[in-house]
């Protein structure tokens, strides 16, 4: 089982920054496959931006070259910074870990882009 716990949702103007943290349990943190996904009310949960195992990263449409996914295997932490925040990125997001057959989500973080 791995504990998920994240953080750095908040309340930004349009155009603002925000960066989210996830934080996973266990000791082969290395082997994780990650990833931010969120979640509108009435929509379902789509993927935001991904890390591989193998360290490939992939973003969806509308975020990139707004949002960036790193990762420090030191902190089993990876983080999600969001730039040029826009309305339509308000949302639930939620952090995702893959490792093996299986697969853990977080309890989500609201994050509400609003003027």
């Amino acid at each position: 089982q791995v504990q998920i716990v994240e953080s750095g949702g908040d309340l930004v103007q349009p155009g603002g920054s925000l960066r989210l943290s996830c934080t996973a349990s266990g000791t082969d943190f290395r082997s994780y496959s990650m990833g931010w996904y969120r979640q509108t009310p009435g929509n379902q949960r789509e993927l935001v931006a991904s890390f591989s195992r193998g360290g490939n990263i992939i973003y969806t449409d509308s975020v990139k070259g707004r949002f960036t996914i790193s990762r420090d295997n030191a902190k089993n932490t990876v983080y999600l910074q969001m730039d040029s925040l826009k309305l339509e990125d308000t949302a639930v997001y939620y952090c995702r870990v893959v490792y093996g057959a299986s697969g853990y989500w977080g309890q989500g973080t609201q994050v509400t882009v609003s003027s």
